[in-house]
């Protein structure tokens, strides 16, 4: 896949292509199947599978105090977006100069004329450039003029459950890490690197690892059982999200105990990735630490008989 970081990035003559604009925070089911049909059509018509999406994500320019906290920054956005087997992503920068762009001045300079769309995919309720004016009745207008077709799809639901960057922000937020995998169709992620002071440079030898700073999305405070890439390799893990009140003044942490583990190369630039399978219980203050440490034994055990699940379903299948 090629990452285009700019409009004038794109050689004078990719295409035609068939796109699909949209911020993609998550790249969530509703996200992966207007992906796979642009992708499918594509192949059909020799032509290029594109994704354009912003960055930064325009709320942050637009209504910078909302405080907006992503599902997937850039980078695991990318490598989601990879996995749909898109041909390019055009990621626009986003400032003053393209909000301020018209409907017609997007769909003229950018899809028409630069990107050569033949089809533009998009969701019923997608919005486009300055002060979001611009819906799908004005773009299939618009392509109708310029010469691409516009193809919209109805809103999907799970089980009652709208699919959407705001309903899986909303689960999170509620600890709701299994559900908001459902509409996800992968597990919620934090990737970062082990905070510091852990004796970089050596053999790593406590099956405990506390995450660096992160400044996106975070699941509700409590324990969740999780999987946690360490580099290249994957272990099964109970993770503590929260400020660990047993131990006095509270400070925020997100801290992930190995349970398969066995000593490991850790340096300061090593990739730490959180995979959030399922809630077990909220963060609560013990009496003792001999009061958190059986408590724990005891959601290392229901973890350890969740992965067995995952095991004897597998084997089944």
């Amino acid at each position: 896949m090629e990452i285009f970081h700019k409009l004038d990035d794109v050689p004078v003559g990719f295409g035609p292509t068939l796109v699909s604009i949209g911020n993609f925070d998550g790249v969530h089911r509703a996200h992966s199947h207007v992906l796979g049909e642009i992708v499918g059509r594509a192949r059909q018509q020799r032509a290029k599978a594109m994704a354009v999406t912003f960055e930064p994500h325009p709320v942050r320019i637009l209504r910078p105090d909302s405080g907006l906290k992503l599902i997937t920054p850039t980078p695991e956005k990318l490598r989601l977006l990879k996995a749909s087997d898109l041909d390019a992503v055009l990621l626009l920068p986003f400032g003053r100069d393209l909000s301020l762009m018209t409907p017609r001045q997007f769909a003229e300079e950018i899809l028409h004329k630069r990107l050569h769309a033949r089809e533009v995919h998009e969701g019923f309720n997608f919005h486009f450039r300055h002060k979001a004016e611009g819906n799908v009745q004005l773009l299939a207008e618009l392509g109708r003029e310029l010469g691409f077709e516009v193809k919209v799809y109805p809103e999907m639901k799970l089980r009652g459950e709208p699919v959407s960057s705001s309903q899986v922000r909303k689960l999170l937020r509620d600890g709701r890490v299994s559900r908001a995998r459902h509409l996800l169709g992968h597990a919620f992620s934090m990737l970062s690197t082990a905070g510091r002071g852990r004796g970089y440079g050596s053999k790593y030898t406590v099956p405990t690892i506390n995450l660096s700073r992160y400044e996106e999305l975070v699941p509700k405070d409590g324990v969740y059982i999780t999987r946690t890439r360490v580099a290249e390799e994957c272990f099964d893990s109970v993770t503590n999200v929260g400020g660990r009140p047993t131990f006095g003044a509270e400070s925020f942490a997100v801290e992930t105990h190995l349970l398969n583990f066995h000593p490991i190369e850790l340096g300061p630039e090593t990739e730490v990735e959180i995979h959030f399978l399922q809630r077990l219980r909220d963060e609560i203050k013990f009496p003792s630490v001999d009061a958190l440490r059986e408590q724990i034994a005891r959601d290392v055990r229901k973890a350890r008989r969740y992965f067995r699940g995952l095991d004897h379903s597998s084997k089944k299948r």
